[in-house]
């Protein structure tokens, strides 16, 4: 019975990871979210009948939290896991619509927003590798996957001028040299650690945005266009979620990916 635990699954490309892996009766999902209560009552109603889920409270940001999370996770599981996907982020707004040196117009909230970023994107999941790789070391498949993003990648910013989303980007870059270091660590030990972008998919993150920072925002798109002529705008969290457990599920320590950043196309295409 394969085991997984999932970080941020009461919503978005989480709540689609949950869905998906638990329609296979077999595979044990753990969530891990901050709302159990309104995470459990979504479950009831769109995902009546399966007693494979397990919903654990916990806000990634909070050590003590995240501890006691894998201390009940190992409780439902035997003592074991054999995936763990770090989900969870935070994707700002306020760095969303313009380049860094216009967010440098306003230092103190560009320093928070900045910290923010790191403090949810990298130090969060790095507690939760820390934490929970005893229990994959123990499990059979050992895979730890981290959802990143192709805004991480240094080529595709140069390339194109991706002017946007600074702080994201820079947090995003930032965990992908973690996975590294974890890999490097524990890759001799069989334990895969990789970054998969999901691509771009429609999840609702802009739907709030203003005129002036839609304008922003299709600048942006329009590079993405430029780098994939036959992009037609966001995919589905349906598709994005299946590319990326099809590219996780190909992956292996024997095969070389470890450490690796790859996209859902599983290679170096971000759109």
């Amino acid at each position: 019975m394969p085991s997984y635990v999932i970080t941020g699954v009461s919503k978005g490309l989480g709540f689609e990871f949950l869905r998906q892996l638990s329609q296979d009766p077999t595979n044990l999902v753990i969530g891990i979210v901050r709302n159990k209560a309104s995470t459990d009552n979504r479950i009831a109603v769109e995902l009546t009948g399966r007693p494979n889920i397990h919903i654990l409270q916990a806000d990634i940001t909070d050590y003590n939290a995240l501890q006691k999370a894998a201390i009940d996770a190992a409780k439902i599981t035997g003592g074991s896991l054999d995936y763990l996907v770090a989900n969870a982020g935070y994707v700002s707004h306020w760095d969303a619509y313009d380049p860094i040196g216009v967010l440098g117009e306003k230092p103190q909230e560009l320093e928070e927003d900045l910290m923010k970023c790191l403090k949810i994107n990298v130090m969060a999941n790095v507690h939760l590798f820390n934490l929970f790789t005893p229990l994959v070391l123990k499990g059979t498949a050992k895979k730890v996957i981290t959802l990143s993003s192709g805004q991480g990648d240094l080529d595709l910013i140069n390339e194109f001028e991706i002017e946007v989303a600074a702080l994201y980007s820079i947090s995003k870059a930032a965990m992908n040299v973690a996975v590294a270091k974890f890999n490097a660590q524990y890759q001799k030990q069989g334990v895969l650690f990789i970054s998969i972008s999901p691509g771009v998919a429609e999840v609702g993150h802009f739907k709030d945005a203003t005129p002036r920072q839609k304008e922003g925002l299709g600048g942006m798109l329009q590079k993405f266009q430029q780098y994939n002529p036959d992009f037609r705008g966001p995919m589905s969290p349906e598709a994005s979620v299946r590319a990326v457990i099809s590219v996780w599920e190909k992956a292996s320590v024997q095969n070389g990916d470890g450490g690796s950043f790859v996209s859902h196309y599983g290679n170096k295409k971000w759109i």
